[in-house]
């Protein structure tokens, strides 16, 4: 039995909470409000719940990896929405992630480039073609470095904390996920500065 707090969510995670706002404000300069979404790495579900909710005209597609599933859908289950849709396995390190995937007017991921594998953000990338519409967006939330130097010192520290609890996390350059993106025939539409010293990234599909 998957247990709930008095957020509602199993495994609540502050940071979704607190983020959502500001991503979302970025958001409603961004969306329609009728997209097609692929999250990447869905976690708690928190923040498709919330985004569903702000934009009902939204179809949201949460997904996470095997062992993330259970908790992820029985929050989704908790906070029914229409226009979310059963959580799915989607796993990076799959070469071929993307073939099961129907196509979607957007991919959002938050908190995730860090998190994973170099060889599995370079999967994400390589895969987005199969995945996004014509004129379809990918949007990225999280720390970033650029040129190669950290933008604040707790950014530095977060790295380090990172790198000691799993070697191949870390914060990614965004010169190089850049070149990913270029590659993947997306083009930078908008590098947006959040609070906590976070980016959100807007590549679009030539």
């Amino acid at each position: 039995m998957i247990v709930t707090d008095k957020n509602h969510f199993a495994g609540f995670s502050p940071a979704s909470a607190r983020n959502r706002e500001p991503i979302s404000q970025a958001l409603m300069t961004l969306l329609r409000g009728n997209e097609t979404v692929l999250e990447v790495g869905s976690g708690t579900g928190q923040h498709a719940v919330y985004f569903t909710e702000q934009w009902p005209g939204l179809q949201w597609q949460p997904s996470d990896i095997a062992q993330q599933l259970p908790l992820l859908q029985a929050n989704l289950d908790t906070h029914e929405r229409h226009n979310i849709d059963q959580a799915r396995l989607l796993n990076l390190q799959h070469a071929h992630w993307a073939d099961s995937v129907m196509p979607v007017d957007l991919i959002y991921t938050a908190n995730t480039l860090h998190i994973i594998a170099w060889s599995e953000v370079v999967s994400l990338f390589s895969q987005l073609e199969k995945v996004l519409r014509p004129q379809g967006r990918v949007i990225v939330y999280g720390p970033f470095r650029y040129a190669q130097e950290f933008t604040s010192t707790s950014n530095a520290e977060f790295d380090a904390w990172l790198k000691v609890r799993n070697p191949l996390s870390g914060l990614r350059d965004f010169e190089a996920v850049n070149a990913l993106a270029l590659a993947a025939g997306l083009s930078l539409l908008h590098d947006i500065a959040m609070p906590a010293n976070n980016q959100l990234l807007v590549w679009q599909k030539i």
